[in-house]
């Protein structure tokens, strides 16, 4: 699954340059996750550094974009030109 922010985000731009993806970027009103980028840090670090950063944990699962690790993973590759 990719993540997503909520309407809880205040934002504090934290976030934004911690991706590795270039995932997260500056919407109308709050930060935004684009699911075409996010592998949930798969291929860079264990655990997503977005979610490790945020002050106020507005960063879940992305319920409509569901996807294994695997797929996570094939995703970190073309993103990153390995595949």
């Amino acid at each position: 699954m990719s993540l997503m922010i909520t309407d809880e985000c205040i934002n504090c731009d934290v976030c934004e340059p911690e991706c590795p993806n270039n995932a997260i970027s500056q919407g109308e009103e709050i930060y935004q996750i684009d699911p075409n980028l996010c592998t949930q840090c798969v291929g860079h670090y264990d655990e997503p550094q977005c979610q490790q950063v945020c002050p106020v944990d507005c960063i879940p699962l992305d319920p409509d974009h569901q996807e294994s690790q695997d797929e996570l993973y094939q995703k970190y590759l073309v993103i990153s030109g390995k595949a």
